[in-house]
């Protein structure tokens, strides 16, 4: 019994039938344009160093702690701060040249520390 007095087996149910809408060319030139926005966003998201002046590739390391900086048009790696926890363990920050605008450019990447002791 429901609440308003009629019993569950005196409704009818009808059947439902659903037919997919076809796509129409404006969803589709929609969906084609945001990933096209978001592919050309995704390019320009990391700095290139070859396009900042030193102190401006070491400003964006010290107050981001650690970025992610294209060094070439092929090549790109992670920079951090000489002091600081950015690497994991057993990694450490060393000592690594970046082209920049002005020439090379002191910065610091994790690695693990190479231990070389002489025989």
């Amino acid at each position: 019994m429901l609440r308003n007095g009629t019993s569950v087996s005196s409704i009818s149910f009808k059947s439902v039938v659903c037919t997919p809408r076809p796509l129409t060319s404006r969803p589709l030139m929609f969906c084609a344009a945001a990933i096209v926005i978001a592919a050309t966003n995704f390019a320009d998201a990391r700095p290139d160093t070859r396009k900042m002046t030193c102190a401006q590739t070491q400003a964006l390391i010290q107050s981001q702690h650690a970025a992610v900086l294209s060094t070439g048009p092929n090549t790109y790696d992670r920079y951090v701060r000489q002091f600081g926890n950015e690497c994991d363990w057993p990694e450490v920050p060393t000592a690594a040249a970046v082209p920049t605008r002005d020439g090379q450019c002191r910065v610091y990447r994790c690695q693990e520390p190479v231990l070389d002791f002489p025989n």
